[in-house]
């Protein structure tokens, strides 16, 4: 109990039958409580509420819920951003991981 969990990690195939190794998680990595879980989904959940909001108010469904803000004067300084697709992002992060490890 007091040593941390073990994952797989699948290596890439090339033609032969892939090995699976065990590595040992270090304590921070992949490590969620029950009450973490519990409020990545309330926020998850919330969040999709909101964006439901949002198209409906878009399509002249509602005329209360969130509004979008933005602004009158966009800043010049921020004329080329463009903002990180998180999903993305980790689905890079996930394949590097799965990558390195082989």
């Amino acid at each position: 109990p007091d040593s941390p969990a073990q994952k797989l990690v699948f290596n890439r195939v090339n033609g032969k039958r892939p090995q699976v190794l065990l590595q040992q998680v270090s304590a921070t990595e992949e490590c969620y409580t029950l009450a973490h879980e519990e409020n990545v989904r309330f926020i998850y959940e919330a969040w999709q509420q909101v964006e439901q909001q949002l198209d409906g108010s878009r399509s002249g469904e509602s005329a209360c819920g969130p509004v979008q803000y933005v602004e009158k004067t966009p800043n010049p300084g921020l004329k080329n951003f463009v903002p990180i697709d998180l999903e993305e992002w980790w689905a890079q992060q996930f394949l590097a991981k799965i990558e390195n490890c082989s």
